[in-house]
């Protein structure tokens, strides 16, 4: 009976979830492994097997590589960006400070905004906003549309990403604030411990399982961005803002080089997940327990 039971209730709860995480993922990431090695285009109902020329096709597609270059930029200053103006903000509204609760979910509201919808308003503040503003005042930084230049639109795409990724990593870091023992932390200030040393030597530390997550998140997420690369750049000028995600897109959509792009794809897939599963195999050995 017991056996039965035990039976019953995997069906009831477990399977379900089992079905749907190989239905969704497992099965795709098969499938989709296996076009790496044929010459689909996309439509074609025949899929000639090609052996590992999709592959050879990757490591000649220097826009690939300079996309993939591009990312790794944009990655590394989103991250870091991101990460310490989460956590700046954070400590600042742990404080007690009057309406803090009010500012928490206002810094978090632009994270509800879709990436196509959030790429379109940003579109219009730099093509429009802004360039009113410089006309209006004479300022040089905003005579011209952030847009049309390589340097300032990958500036703003990186300015966007920032203000609505901070929000969703600012609950992430006030919810290790507020979980902090008090007990240590009134400890350290008998012992002396203030300001910068404090810090350092005593919340880091306390901190390391929320810095943990929010870089797994933003590194994840910045490495896959392609929604507001899509709506705010579309790529431009001349594709120096094509980031990874969206040349893959490219190359497999609209170039009907789907074999190449699924390479792509899976090549972009594993140096996020050595990339990822380094930080969080490095951070995760920093945490400690109060």
């Amino acid at each position: 009976m017991k056996t039965k039971s035990n039976g019953k209730d995997f069906c009831m709860f477990a399977l379900p979830g089992m079905f749907c995480f190989f239905a969704v993922l497992v099965v795709p990431f098969v499938y989709g492994v296996y076009l790496t090695l044929t010459d689909w285009n996309g439509v074609a109902k025949v899929k000639n097997f090609i052996g590992l020329k999709n592959f050879a096709g990757v490591m000649k597609d220097t826009q690939f590589w300079t996309s993939l270059l591009l990312t790794f930029k944009y990655v590394i200053v989103v991250v870091l960006l991101v990460n310490i103006i989460a956590f700046a903000v954070a400590y600042l509204l742990t404080r007690g400070i009057k309406g803090q609760n009010f500012f928490r979910a206002g810094f978090f509201t632009p994270n509800l905004i879709g990436g196509i919808v959030l790429g379109y308003i940003w579109q219009f503040v730099f093509s429009r906003v802004f360039v009113n503003i410089g006309e209006a005042t004479g300022w040089k930084l905003f005579e011209v549309s952030w847009l049309s230049d390589p340097g300032k639109a990958f500036a703003a795409l990186v300015l966007v990403s920032v203000w609505q990724l901070s929000g969703y990593m600012i609950l992430i870091y006030v919810a290790g604030f507020m979980g902090l023992n008090e007990d240590v932390m009134e400890a350290a200030s008998i012992d002396g411990a203030t300001g910068w040393i404090k810090m350092t030597k005593i919340v880091l530390p306390l901190m390391m399982s929320s810095i943990t997550i929010c870089l797994f998140l933003t590194l994840s997420r910045a490495f896959m961005v392609y929604d507001v690369n899509l709506s705010l750049t579309g790529g431009a000028p001349y594709g120096t803002t094509e980031m990874a995600a969206m040349h893959v897109y490219e190359k497999a959509f609209t170039s009907r080089q789907f074999g190449v792009g699924q390479a792509e794809a899976l090549i972009l897939f594993i140096v996020v997940a050595i990339i990822s599963g380094t930080q969080v195999y490095f951070t995760k050995k920093q945490e400690v327990e109060a």
